[in-house]
Formats: structure tokens, C-alpha cells, sequence
């Protein structure tokens, strides 16, 4: 998948057999439970206390975002993003649509915090793999784990990003798509071309043809990649190296 710096967002985690988001008015502090203490009279909350409760405050509405997404995120990668109401989402989060709308001002709102929030985290981890001086194979490698590392991580992410990429990038919004796609592939590009350059890899290759190759193969595999199988993330990346690595290395004069 390509990626780029994007805006960020709560983190996106893989989304089957999420539990649902307990209702705002349910959430202990608020509501008419959270009534004035007993014995005459509420006390005023000095600036320590405002400040933890704001923080409190705050920390609680990011979880709750959080878990909105990560629902979203599986009925999107399930049904399809278009396909999904909000409706079907607020319910699957024990939420009224209204009580949704508190959170996010949109379903267009959750899948963006969902690909922005999962593109970044993928992209640093990139960059900080091409920063690190090696071998251009071990760079390539590197990369290799990276990604298949994040499919068993956000496989619902993957997923949403794979079905919908293509209709998203038509909406004004997710221009951030592109962008990303364009810096991963300067990135994966740069580390072919040095191991063509240094004699790691075959002479003949096309860097972008490669690179489209890795990519895809790499990507499609999360519709059939089982994280609890039979092979660990891993494990896959590995048995995927031996297969690229026999075909793209250059071959002993």
C-alpha cells in the first residue's frame, strides 16, 4: 500500500468482533447521576481538579472516537463503505445516530480518521526503515515485514483501504491518498534502483514494474491472510522473500 505523511486521527485497529461504545450518557460522570456530593452543597473544583477532569474529559472522548472507527472500519471492510449507514453504525456501537453525530459530523468524517490515522502510522514506519543505512535488499526487506506486520495489525484498514481507494480519491477530502501512493512508491523506488545500482538485483528490471509487482502482491493478500492461521505475519514475509528474492537477485557471474 502507498502511503504519506496524512492528517492524523485516532489509531484504527483491526475491527471483526468489536465490542460496542457505551452511550455518552452512560459514561460515569455524566448524566443526571453525576449529582452535587451529599452533605450540603457542591464544592467548587480548584484549578487541579478542573484541569485532571478536562483531561479525564478529553482522554474519554478519544476512546470513544476510537471505538467508533473501529467498528466502522468493520462493517466498512464487511459491507462496504457506501453499502453502511450511519444508522447501522451507531447501532453496532449501542449509540442513537444523533448520539453519533457528537462524535463525528459525518460517516465521510470516520473513514478518513480511519485511512489518515492507519497512513501515517505505516508511512513513519517506512521512513524510518529507509533512513536506517543498509544493503538495498535488506531496505527492501525490511519494507516487506513493515507491511505485512501492519495487515495483521489493521486488517480492517487494509481491507477499507484496498475497496474503496478508488472511489475516495474521486472526493476532494482524500487527495491525501494520492500523495501518499506517490511517496511510498519514491521510497520503494529509490531502494531498487540502488540494489540495481549495486549489483543486488538483476540489471534487467524494471524498477516500477517491480515495484507495482511487491506491491500488489504484498497488499492483495489481505483478503485471504488468516493472522491466527497456520503462519505468523512473519513467517509470511518470509516465504514471500524467498519467492521475490529467487526471481529479482542478481544471479552469480
Amino acid at each position: 500500500m502507498d502511503t504519506s505523511s496524512t492528517r492524523g486521527g485516532a489509531a484504527s485497529r483491526t475491527a471483526d468482533g468489536a465490542g460496542a461504545v457505551q452511550p455518552p450518557d452512560a459514561v460515569a460522570g455524566t448524566g443526571s447521576a453525576a449529582a452535587a456530593p451529599a452533605g450540603g452543597g457542591a464544592r467548587a473544583a480548584g484549578p487541579g481538579r478542573a484541569g485532571r477532569s478536562g483531561r479525564a474529559a478529553a482522554a474519554g472522548e478519544s476512546e470513544r472516537r476510537a471505538a467508533i472507527v473501529e467498528i466502522a472500519a468493520g462493517l466498512f471492510a464487511q459491507r462496504g463503505y457506501r453499502a453502511t449507514t450511519v444508522r447501522e453504525i451507531a447501532d453496532a456501537a449501542g449509540l442513537l445516530s444523533g448520539s453519533l453525530y457528537h462524535h463525528f459530523d459525518s460517516k465521510e468524517s470516520i473513514i478518513d480518521e480511519l485511512l489518515s490515522s492507519f497512513l501515517t502510522e505505516l508511512q513513519a514506519e517506512y521512513a524510518a526503515i529507509a533512513a536506517v543505512p543498509a544493503r538495498p535488499t535488506d531496505t527492501i526487506a525490511a519494507l516487506v515485514r513493515s507491511a505485512f506486520a501492519a495487515i495483521a495489525r489493521h486488517r480492517a484498514a487494509v481491507t477499507v483501504f484496498q475497496n474503496e481507494r478508488g472511489y475516495l480519491a474521486t472526493l476532494p477530502r482524500f487527495g491525501y491518498l494520492r500523495t501518499s501512493e506517490e511517496a511510498s512508491q519514491r521510497l520503494w523506488l529509490d531502494a531498487l534502483r540502488a540494489g540495481i545500482a549495486a549489483g543486488e538485483l538483476r540489471a534487467d528490471l524494471d524498477p516500477k514494474l517491480t515495484h507495482r509487482f511487491l506491491r500488489d502482491a504484498i497488499w492483495v493478500s489481505v483478503h485471504w491472510y488468516r493472522p491466527d492461521g497456520r503462519l505468523a505475519p512473519d513467517e509470511l514475509a518470509e516465504h514471500f522473500l524467498a519467492t521475490v528474492f529467487d526471481g529479482i537477485r542478481a544471479r552469480p557471474a
